[in-house]
């Protein structure tokens, strides 16, 4: 689905924190917030997260 490269750049916009993907979404390891993916690409946005 994501590309493992581009996981492992990928940071949190809201607290910088690193990223994983989770059940098909890319969550922050410090904050929770999960951003969704759409048509395999990332939607970082914070307007757009999931708290949790």
């Amino acid at each position: 689905m994501i590309d493992k490269e581009l996981l492992e750049i990928l940071a949190c916009p809201v607290c910088k924190a690193d990223v994983k993907l989770e059940k098909g979404k890319i969550v922050c390891t410090k904050c929770g917030r999960r951003y969704p993916i759409r048509d395999g690409i990332p939607v970082m946005l914070e307007s757009e997260a999931e708290h949790e």
